[in-house]
């Protein structure tokens, strides 16, 4: 089973940025012991803060891969684009997110990709990758 996770713009400060909010282990930290947690699968991982960028990744692996982990950051508020490119493809997406979006301000309450994904995980800090993974993983997609 082939994982996609992509992380959007400023998840490359994760472990350095607003620990208070998204901690202090670093992505490439926690993405090691995903990958050793589930040896069966093959989990690999995309980081752009280009909207474009994250459209391309989606559309080279959304008619391939059996799953797609997607935290597009403020782009899950804005982008319409990134929206369409996940209504466009065949693998299912789950949304997520590190922090409780709906404890934070009015404007992260909004998702415009929710309603194109399979499900949203919030809140849990970086295991919120760990349930998606594996909701993708129970629903044999």
């Amino acid at each position: 089973m082939n994982i996609q996770i992509i992380n959007g713009p400023n998840l490359n400060l994760l472990g350095v940025r607003e620990q208070s909010i998204y901690g202090n282990t670093g992505f490439e930290t926690y993405l090691a012991e995903l990958q050793s947690r589930y040896p069966n699968l093959t989990i690999n991982y995309y980081q752009s803060n280009v909207e474009g960028e994250i459209i391309n990744k989606l559309h080279e692996v959304g008619f391939i891969y059996h799953g797609i982990v997607l935290n597009a950051g403020a782009y899950t508020h804005t982008s319409v684009a990134i929206a369409d490119a996940i209504a466009g493809i065949t693998t299912p997406v789950v949304e997520v997110h590190i922090s409780n979006v709906y404890k934070r301000e009015e404007f992260r309450h909004q998702s415009m990709l929710a309603r194109n994904c399979k499900g949203v995980i919030a809140g849990f800090g970086l295991d919120s990758y760990r349930l998606a993974v594996e909701s993708l993983m129970v629903s044999g997609e």
